[in-house]
């Protein structure tokens, strides 16, 4: 249960352990500062910055095993091919700007590339961008919905904070909610992941 009297986040400092460094929520910059102080590379997902730096920190000058990557099984050149709706979804889309500039063709200004288009653009291997097309517009449709709620990525940790705290506390203000994510965030994290509890109100105190 978080106190306002834990121990607060320390400046990363390359002499401690790796096992000291996850302790602690770390945000993505910082992630990235730390990497180049140890020479390792600040590329890759937040998740994968904290392993390379934890890592780095307990074997230094040892390179970390390398993820596998699954590999993928089309060629096809969704940057240079003509785009269609008939045009199949393949394992290896990217919404680079010709993918998205069709897109904007077909739908219009309005169109933006969220990220729950682009789960289900990713998810739908063997589908048409026409398909495409229409989830799109009824991912849109829903907005209008006034019990719809976005899903909030598991790596996002402010947003689902906050959300999490307001659903507790709807009568926080926004500012509120930031507020005990400020003191939160640099105390001791499970895994480094920010979770909201009870106790969090007394950082308002």
């Amino acid at each position: 249960m978080a106190k306002s009297s834990d121990p607060l986040r320390p400046t990363f400092s390359p002499s401690m352990t790796g096992e000291a460094f996850l302790r602690w929520y770390w945000p993505v910059a910082e992630l990235k500062a730390a990497c180049e102080a140890l020479g390792v590379s600040p590329h890759g997902l937040k998740a994968d910055l904290r392993v390379r730096v934890a890592h780095a920190l307990d074997h230094p000058g040892e390179a970390p095993a390398a993820a596998a990557k699954k590999p993928k099984k089309s060629t096809f050149k969704w940057s240079q091919e003509r785009l269609t709706r008939d045009t199949v979804i393949t394992d290896n889309i990217s919404f680079g700007p010709k993918v998205r500039g069709f897109f904007k063709e077909q739908i219009g200004a309005k169109f933006v590339c969220h990220s729950d288009f682009m789960d289900w653009v990713r998810s739908s291997e063997g589908a048409t961008l026409g398909d495409a097309i229409d989830a799109w517009w009824m991912l849109e449709q829903r907005k209008d919905d006034p019990s719809f709620r976005r899903d909030i990525a598991a790596c996002n940790n402010y947003l689902r904070y906050l959300r999490d705290l307001r659903d507790a506390h709807p009568e926080l203000s926004l500012d509120e909610a930031k507020a005990c994510w400020d003191e939160k965030k640099i105390r001791p994290a499970q895994d480094g992941f920010v979770v909201y509890e009870p106790s969090d109100l007394e950082f308002l105190a």
